[in-house]
């Protein structure tokens, strides 16, 4: 499976497919404005970096569209509005902010002209955001997969494929690439406590794709480590800091540690639209934290004793110490991370 077509404009409305139903369903949420795609990025029916990004833009286009103003100034005014609404939703991604910025520049830039003009060029900006997406990860896959072996077992964590983007994936963009060489491989997936991402999204990928794949839990990866002789552990990433730290879901700062300790290299696959050189290290990432009904329930059914406290940060992260390398779609980027980031970032401007 290269692309689930996780995304896309269809007569002036968005599609997502709802990641909250997969794998026993394949539904579409459509969205007839921006509010609930908004909703949709807040509530995990779209997730991962990417994905978020290209669905805000997409949003934020459609919102555009909605909008009758009476002039340039009320347009702008109410425009702002819209972008502040997607903003709110997951902090911690930073594709989101990246492609809120895509657009507020585009608006800058077009000063001009009339509305309805204006209005098609927001539209058509999405899409080529989600074009440009797929090529993106094509070229990531292609970047990460001279590190896979033929015969190598690897161990990823929460879901970085083709439903995290707009088509093909980051870490498991990677994977497919070097499946797709004829390189014969195997996944073990953590089942990424408490949304499931890695049972439900990451296992349903990879059989699509027939990639042989084993679901584990999280706390299992330290066992998988020291006797499936594990060659590579790879993630994906919400954020990456000048510094090389990374913020990614959940338990991905325990795999890093085990991975050292193990002696395995720990590498993120990423865009370079998810590298945040205003952030210098993990310290200045807002780590979102969500809502406790997702440790204290299962099944619509309370696991969890009443009056019992829950904390549930939905990211943590990784020191650039433990990561081997950031695969990005330029190449492979490693130590020092401050100096080959700050490299990568001038040439990208």
């Amino acid at each position: 499976m290269e692309t689930a077509d996780t995304i896309f404009w269809e007569k002036d409305r968005v599609l997502l497919l709802d990641q909250t139903r997969l794998p026993l369903e394949k539904v579409y949420l459509t969205c007839d404005d921006h509010r609930a795609v908004a909703a949709a990025i807040r509530d995990m029916v779209v997730r991962g970096a990417p994905a978020i990004g290209v669905a805000a833009a997409m949003g934020i286009a459609l919102g555009a569209l909605r909008i009758r103003a009476a002039d340039r100034d009320d347009f702008r005014r109410r425009f702002e509005e819209i972008c502040g609404e997607f903003a709110a939703t997951r902090p911690t991604a930073v594709n989101l902010f990246w492609a809120i910025d895509r657009m507020k520049r585009l608006v800058d830039a077009h000063g001009g002209g009339s509305l309805e003009s204006l209005q098609e060029r927001l539209k058509q900006e999405a899409l080529k955001m989600a074009g440009e997406d797929i090529g993106i990860n094509r070229r990531l896959g292609a970047m990460g997969r001279e590190l896979i072996r033929n015969g190598d077992t690897l161990l990823t964590h929460c879901n970085a494929g083709a439903l995290a983007t707009a088509g093909y994936g980051t870490a498991l963009g990677v994977i497919r690439a070097a499946h797709e060489e004829g390189k014969k491989i195997e996944v073990f997936a953590c089942e990424t406590r408490p949304f499931l991402q890695g049972a439900r999204l990451t296992a349903w990928e990879l059989k699509e794709s027939g990639i042989p794949v084993t679901v584990i839990t999280d706390s299992m990866a330290g066992h998988a480590m020291r006797t499936k002789k594990i060659a590579l552990v790879i993630t994906g990433a919400d954020c990456v800091c000048a510094n090389g730290d990374v913020a990614n879901k959940i338990g991905t700062y325990s795999l890093a540690v085990l991975a050292r300790e193990h002696g395995i290299p720990f590498y993120v696959a990423a865009p370079v639209s998810t590298i945040n050189m205003r952030r210098k290290t993990g310290d200045e990432v807002s780590i979102e934290e969500r809502s406790p009904v997702e440790m204290t329930h299962f099944g619509g059914k309370r696991i969890v004793p009443e009056g019992v406290s829950v904390w549930n940060p939905a990211f943590d992260i990784t020191p650039a110490k433990y990561l081997s390398g950031l695969i990005t779609e330029k190449g492979i980027i490693r130590k020092p991370f401050k100096r080959n980031l700050a490299g990568l970032a001038v040439a990208r401007q």
